[in-house]
């Protein structure tokens, strides 16, 4: 089969990560997605949305392989063209001998994000649902992709709708009684406007912080304290494997080391720091200040101390630098398994009102560690509590960000009923609100956010 003129370009791709797996799908669609696949397969006979085992042949007419083959007939399909998906066995070459075929065809090889990017232009999306997918994409947390895969299906799309609406009744309002004279006005005309402004401004601001305030990467919590307190051994533990080298000589980590660890449905990112203390060595210098990097950059600390040693300056070390970073802050003491010579309220008097939990437990036993870390973790991970929407990336919150700042501005003028100010910032509001589905200069944010995914999206 020749290529033709159709416009768009009927486009392909591999769709799944290559490597073994049981299957890896090829992905066509455009005008020529049913032309394609009847070349490949040689027959004719395919009907809407029903899988149908197919033979699979180059354009020498060799046998590829055994497939699935499924036609979506425009509109009802992801791009809303004509898509077809061919099913085939795992692995690498068998798709990239498909993939061949199909370029032989006549098909052209997609470009990153160009399936998504026709559903966009073709209705089947609006921005908020493409930058949700982003975002999906990219989560590595079970609330992130659940609060995604709601506005994948349209919930912030919908919320927009209604707070859209809401303010054009406002706005229809104001226009109305632009032709009155003052005292002409109804009694209390503002208060009932004001009212329903207030209440539109309050969800928006709701949303707006708990957007900001939402980890998409992850929590990033690092466990500082003494050298030989321990937190190689804490590490170690939550992971339930050994990751840090484990030594009674002091200084032993030298540089931070970072894990991963899931709990309560987040990605946390573990960092391990080097012992802070006062040293002469150049290299643990250089760990310590890393170490201080760390603390300056997390999200969370986990402070430890020795509860089998007396106080010490390095102790007190620590505790200046917690009262000099103030951030979320559980402190642990740890090596309750030994005889006690820590004065713990020698530690809580400075750090009063500072802290958030306190956790006594032994490395020894990382069952406990894990479970208590957990507890102690959960009220500072309750992110989005009440299923807030979530403006996931920076411009739908600069979007947000300008309409609350809009309707700031309406309220203040409805209080000395300056209608003809208030329409204008409602106006304003529109605008801006309107940027979350239907952003300006599509075509420059386009070719920006698609780029950066994959070739089969």
């Amino acid at each position: 089969m020749t290529s033709t003129s159709h416009s768009p370009n009927t486009i392909v791709a591999i769709a799944t990560s290559p490597g073994r797996a049981a299957i890896a799908i090829i992905k066509i669609s455009g005008p020529d997605s049913l032309a394609v696949l009847c070349t490949l397969t040689h027959r004719h006979n395919f009907h809407p949305r029903r899988a149908t085992l197919v033979c699979v042949y180059d354009q020498q007419g060799d046998l590829l392989d055994q497939s699935l083959a499924l036609y979506f007939k425009a509109p009802h399909s992801y791009t809303g063209e004509d898509v077809v998906e061919i099913q085939c066995h795992g692995g690498v070459m068998v798709a990239k001998l498909i993939l061949q075929a199909c370029l032989q065809a006549g098909a052209h090889l997609a470009q990153g994000g160009e399936f998504s990017r026709r559903a966009f232009l073709n209705g089947r999306m609006d921005f908020s649902q493409i930058q949700a997918l982003g975002a999906l994409l990219e989560a590595n947390n079970a609330r992130m992709v659940k609060a995604m895969a709601k506005q994948l299906r349209g919930s912030l799309k919908d919320f927009v709708h209604t707070t859209r609406q809401s303010l054009l009744e406002l706005l229809a309002s104001s226009e109305v009684l632009i032709d009155y004279a003052e005292e002409d006005l109804p009694l209390n005309l503002h208060t009932g406007m004001q009212t329903k402004l207030k209440a539109i401004l309050q969800d928006l601001q709701g949303i707006l912080e708990v957007s900001k305030n939402t980890k998409l990467e992850g929590y990033l919590i690092s466990l500082v304290g003494k050298p030989n307190v321990g937190k190689s051994s804490l590490l170690n533990a939550l992971l339930l494997k050994d990751r840090a080298l484990v030594s009674p000589i002091a200084g032993t980590t030298r540089d931070t080391i970072e894990e991963s660890l899931e709990l309560e449905g987040l990605s946390l990112r573990l960092i391990d720091t080097a012992g802070i203390r006062t040293s002469q060595d150049s290299l643990e210098k250089l760990g310590i200040a890393k170490s201080v990097q760390s603390l300056q950059e997390s999200d969370i600390i986990l402070a430890l101390f020795d509860l089998s040693k007396s106080l010490e300056d390095t102790d007190a070390q620590i505790i200046d630098l917690l009262l000099k970073y103030p951030k979320p802050l559980i402190l642990i003491f740890n090596k309750s398994d030994c005889p006690q010579k820590l004065d713990v309220n020698a530690i809580l008097t400075p750090l009063q009102n500072r802290f958030n939990a306190t956790l006594t437990l032994s490395t020894t036993n990382p069952t406990h560690c894990l479970q208590s870390l957990r507890q102690a973790l959960k009220p500072l991970l309750e992110d989005n509590p009440h299923d807030t929407l979530i403006c996931a990336s920076l411009t739908q919150q600069q979007s947000l960000q300008a309409t609350i700042a809009h309707l700031q501005g309406a309220s203040s003028t409805l209080g000395d009923l300056e209608l003809e100010l208030f329409s204008y910032h409602l106006q304003d509001a529109l605008k801006s609100l309107a940027t979350i589905t239907q952003p300006y200069n599509v075509e420059d944010m386009l070719d920006s956010m698609f780029t950066q995914f994959c070739l089969g999206k």
